[in-house]
C-alpha cells in the first residue's frame, strides 16, 4: 500500500502547522483529509454518540471527553458553538464543520484517537471534520510518552492545534479572543480561513 492509500495518510503539511513539539520535526508528514478506506469503525462502546443540530455554527467544536474545553473555544472563538461530547448532524442536510477538541494527557489523547478512527471509518459522511485542537493539561512540557501519542493521534486528523495552558481559564477569569493566547488566536484565524468559500 503506497502513502497516498494509507488509511492515515492523505497529503504533506507543512511544520508549522503543527504546534505540538513532537510532530514538529523537519520531516513532512502526510494527513488525511477526508475518510480512508479499509478503517473499520470502532466498536460501539468506543464511538461518540450523535445528535441533530437546527443551530447554524462556523465551526462546532466536539469534546472527545469531559472537561476537553470545548465550551471555552465556543465562547472565545466569535461564530462557534460547542457540541458538547456528540457529533452534530445537521438537520438540514448541511455538513457541519467539527473540530476535535482534547486534554494532552493519556485519557484525553486516547479519546481523540477513537473520535478520529469513528470518522476515518467513514460513517459520518455528513460531517466535515477540520481537525484536532489539543488543550494542555498542566503547566510544562509533555513527557515523551505523550509526545509520542500526540504525534500518532496527529496523523489521522487534518490538522492539529495545540494550546497552552491558561491559568486565567482555570480560574474562571472571562473568555474572550482578545485576552486569550495567541495559539487561540492563531487557531481562530486558521479556522475562518479553513471554513471560508473556495472560489
Amino acid at each position: 500500500m503506497s502513502d497516498a492509500q494509507h488509511p492515515w495518510l492523505a497529503r504533506p503539511i507543512d511544520c508549522e502547522e503543527a504546534l505540538i513539539p513532537a510532530v514538529a520535526e523537519s520531516r513532512n508528514y502526510l494527513r488525511p483529509t477526508t475518510p480512508q478506506p479499509g478503517v473499520p469503525e470502532p466498536d460501539i462502546g468506543h464511538r461518540l454518540p450523535r445528535r441533530n443540530v437546527n443551530r447554524p455554527a462556523n465551526v462546532w467544536w466536539l469534546g472527545v471527553h469531559g472537561g476537553a474545553g470545548e465550551s471555552t473555544l465556543s465562547v472565545a472563538v466569535p461564530g462557534s458553538r460547542s457540541a458538547g461530547h456528540a457529533w452534530p448532524i445537521a438537520t438540514g442536510g448541511s455538513r457541519p464543520n467539527v473540530i476535535l477538541v482534547a486534554r494532552s494527557n493519556a485519557n484525553g489523547l486516547e479519546a481523540a484517537q477513537r473520535a478520529a478512527t469513528e470518522w476515518a471509518s467513514g460513517s459520518l459522511p455528513t460531517v466535515r471534520l477540520l481537525g484536532l485542537v489539543i488543550i494542555a493539561d498542566s503547566r510544562g512540557k509533555l513527557p515523551k510518552t505523550l509526545r509520542d501519542l500526540a504525534q500518532v493521534v496527529s496523523g489521522g486528523v487534518p490538522q492539529v492545534w495545540q494550546i497552552p495552558w491558561v491559568e486565567a481559564w482555570r480560574l474562571g477569569e472571562p473568555v474572550t479572543l482578545d485576552s486569550s493566547p495567541k495559539e487561540v488566536r492563531a487557531l481562530a484565524t486558521s479556522v475562518t480561513a479553513l471554513i471560508a468559500p473556495t472560489t
